[in-house]
């Protein structure tokens, strides 16, 4: 068994697209209309074309804009993405107008930082020594 899909909530599918794919560097694998403006949108990482894919899932659920709003209140991120270095990535995305809820913390073996995705998501990313 392995994971092939997970996802994010997004307050805007086309929104989240331009900032997965142009900002964070992610290629986008599948964009199927569902009926009215919400689609299958998934993106997946450059280096893993048939690997795990990360659906942008429109956030029409009632129960959706409660539960994002409570995670980010609390600073606890929707996901995250293993980077090779992370101090690099916080600086190559700060550089593009990314903000940072977390600068570069070193736990450990562990290093993190938390962005927030301008799609009502805090994100993490993590290297691990």
């Amino acid at each position: 068994m392995r994971i092939h899909i997970t996802s994010v909530f997004v307050d805007d599918q086309e929104k989240a697209l331009r900032f997965y794919t142009d900002v964070l560097g992610f290629v986008k694998k599948h964009d199927v209309p569902m009926g009215g403006t919400d689609r299958w949108l998934t993106v997946v990482s450059p280096e893993e074309p048939e690997g795990t894919e990360l659906l942008l899932e429109p956030s029409g659920h009632p129960a959706v804009r409660p539960y994002k709003a409570a995670l980010v209140e609390d600073g606890i991120p929707a996901t995250s993405f293993a980077v090779d270095d992370v101090p690099a990535e916080y600086d190559r995305l700060s550089a593009l107008g990314v903000r940072f809820t977390q600068p570069p913390l070193e736990m450990g073996p562990v290093t993190t930082a938390v962005l927030d995705d301008t799609c009502g998501n805090l994100i993490q990313l993590v290297h691990s020594a």
